[in-house]
């Protein structure tokens, strides 16, 4: 589709958001340890996450903040939306995806919006894009590197395809998806605050002209389709469906490529269980469950106290902000056996990878098919994978957001 709308660069070249030191929000390689000390401590902690995160102080208000490592505590504020609001994203996402954003919401204005948006993600719609877009975008990219016999997952897979997949469904002009990228991924770079925002307004800006022009000449795209969903007679408002284009960059392109950078990079760790799948397909979904559980993409997620209350025996005033370490509940001891451990066998448990409660994450079942087709991909193609001798191991790092920089990899005899 032919396109009079472009895009904004940064307005310093020299700024890149995919080498930033601090855009993983940390860097930690293994937070863990000391996630297991607190817990050992309290489930509820006064003070917050915030500093292990290498975020500024700045970024939020002058208030009290908690963190909560507790399994039953941290799905109790993740449900509980009476006592716990989403509203302290309103700080950060609501800056830079904006205000409609639904992460900011509470019912019933988030149930009225994610209705609308939760459609176009149902299972029946994902698997058919599995099939017409997400396929051949990961083939695509994998014919570059194959006959080298050596790539960068990261850099030549992971980090490329989920985004791709995103840009087939906006149905985005070619010559703008460098700069898209780098905009998409800059938003979230809050230790670089002056950067993120300038990638929210321009992506803002672009997403803006870009509805206007599919409404006057309308595909068969996601914008299309956004663009002509009508609410009680009208369109969506605008501000709901821009943050919500801006939030899907976040939402089904970084979080899967960190998903599934950890995937590969923990089966490279463990080819025993690699070999595993290979003979057996049938344990690919109990494959990407586990990853998710191990080192989950985002281990940290926030809520604010809309009342006076209590958790834990802890007395957590109205209008606090508390950090919900999902990666804490998900190596609780009390619930899997041996939680450091990776492993693909272990008993199928509930995880909260992807949060619980009425925020669960929209885009959930294409993470899973995406995650689900690159390791298909992996295992066709990419016969005697192993880690490169000649290059550095992969470090898994981040204290919020998990990834490693790097997979360097050989394949084939």
């Amino acid at each position: 589709m032919e396109s009079a709308v472009r895009i904004q660069e940064f307005d310093d070249p020299n700024y890149d958001p995919f080498n930033s030191d601090e855009i993983n929000f940390g860097d930690h390689a293994d937070p863990y340890p000391l996630i297991a000390r607190w817990r050992a401590k309290a489930p509820v902690i006064e003070g917050g996450y915030r500093p292990l995160m290498g975020l500024p102080a700045a970024l939020y208000p002058d208030r009290k903040m908690f963190t909560v490592v507790g399994s039953r505590e941290v799905n109790e504020v993740l449900t509980d939306t009476d006592r716990f609001s989403n509203a302290g994203y309103k700080f950060n996402l609501g800056v830079t995806f904006g205000q409609g954003s639904i992460s900011t919401m509470d019912n019933p204005e988030h149930g009225r919006w994610r209705r609308i948006f939760q459609k176009i993600f149902l299972p029946q719609y994902v698997k058919k894009w599995g099939e017409t877009i997400v396929d051949p975008v990961v083939h695509g990219l994998m014919g570059k590197f194959l006959p080298l016999g050596r790539a960068d997952l990261i850099e030549q897979f992971t980090l490329r395809y989920p985004f791709e997949v995103i840009y087939h469904q906006l149905a985005l002009p070619e010559e703008d998806v460098h700069t898209f990228q780098r905009l998409a991924l800059g938003q979230t770079d809050y230790v670089n605050h002056e950067k993120a925002i300038e990638a929210g307004r321009k992506l803002g800006d672009y997403f803006t002209a870009l509805v206007e022009e599919r409404r006057r000449d309308p595909g068969d795209d996601l914008v299309s389709l956004l663009a002509s969903t009508e609410a009680d007679g009208e369109y969506l408002p605008h501000e709901v469906l821009i943050s919500f284009l801006r939030q899907l960059m976040n939402a089904a392109g970084d979080t899967t490529y960190r998903g599934t950078s950890i995937l590969l990079t923990a089966l490279l760790e463990h080819p025993d269980q690699m070999e595993a799948i290979r003979a057996d397909r049938g344990l690919i979904p109990q494959a990407i469950e586990e990853a998710l559980r191990w080192d989950g993409p985002v281990a940290v997620q926030m809520r604010m106290a809309a009342v006076d209350t209590e958790l834990a025996g802890v007395a957590i005033p109205a209008g606090s902000l508390l950090d919900v370490v999902a990666g804490a509940a998900n190596r609780d001891p009390e619930i899997y056996s041996d939680p450091d451990r990776f492993d693909i066998f272990r008993d199928r448990k509930p995880h909260f990878a992807f949060s619980r409660g009425p925020h669960i994450c929209v885009g959930q079942h294409l993470a899973r098919v995406e995650m689900t087709r690159a390791l298909h991909a992996v295992l066709d193609h990419l016969p005697g994978l192993r880690f490169d001798p000649d290059k550095p191991r992969p470090r898994i790092q981040g204290s919020m957001m998990r990834v490693p920089r790097h997979l360097h990899v050989r394949f084939g005899d």
